[in-house]
């Protein structure tokens, strides 16, 4: 070895290893706003990269009899994103003898989110409920806790191939000639389940099954379906 390849072999960079604090754990969640209504619907498949952690956890915490929120991506952080959720819901019931209502809920996860701006959770949440009118809210937020008021939602792993059907089929968005009217209840449940068949065709990280939690004034009731398992 000449003197030119032991330098060369010598000053090579070191190696450096590289951390991330946050992991990817997948998941979609669905929500639709009807005029009594709201629907909002999570899979159950909780995975990292090609190994599935959990074929049987939901992305929906219940906040109150009106309001759910969904949440997913680093469970980790959607778990202490939850836990410091409810707890600032317990301190208000508690001062104030009353539940929040969905739209102080929406603020209050707005904040939360602002507050770790500078280390934000790395989760895509999506809130559901009915407001003081019994209308059908949803709300949607970024990293940092910007937040939007929408007719219909679609987060997670698999909202590239949801939002596009729900642009279609609840908004009615580039359709020719007269549009329908409100989607009834009926047909947004069914439309629900076929968004997550299709989209557990093309995701590998949205599988398994479907959780819905459908809210009216009457409270939230729950049904569950089977998509497919690889």
């Amino acid at each position: 070895m000449d003197f030119l390849q032991y330098k060369n072999l010598t000053s090579s960079q070191p190696k450096q290893a590289g951390f991330s604090p946050y992991d990817s754990n997948e998941g979609s969640v669905v929500a639709i706003g009807g005029e009594d209504y709201a629907i909002i619907a999570s899979d159950t498949r909780l995975s990292t990269g090609y190994s599935i952690y959990s074929r049987e956890q939901p992305k929906l915490f219940r906040l109150s009899n009106k309001t759910v929120l969904g949440s997913a991506g680093c469970w980790c952080d959607v778990l202490t994103l939850t836990r410091i959720l409810n707890t600032k819901m317990k301190m208000y019931q508690h001062e104030h003898n009353k539940n929040m209502s969905t739209p102080a809920v929406s603020q209050l996860l707005s904040t939360l989110l602002y507050y770790k701006r500078f280390f934000p959770y790395y989760a895509s949440n999506v809130v559901a409920g009915l407001d003081e009118e019994g209308k059908g809210r949803i709300y949607s937020y970024d990293s940092v806790g910007s937040k939007g008021v929408e007719m219909y939602i679609a987060a997670g792993s698999a909202s590239a191939l949801l939002q596009p059907l729900l642009d279609s089929q609840v908004g009615f968005k580039n359709i020719h000639g007269p549009k329908p009217g409100k989607l009834p209840l009926d047909k947004a449940i069914t439309l629900v389940k076929d968004l997550f068949t299709s989209a557990a065709e093309r995701d590998m990280y949205t599988g398994d099954s479907v959780v819905l939690n459908i809210i009216t004034k009457d409270g939230i009731e729950e049904q569950r379906f089977s998509l497919r398992k690889d």
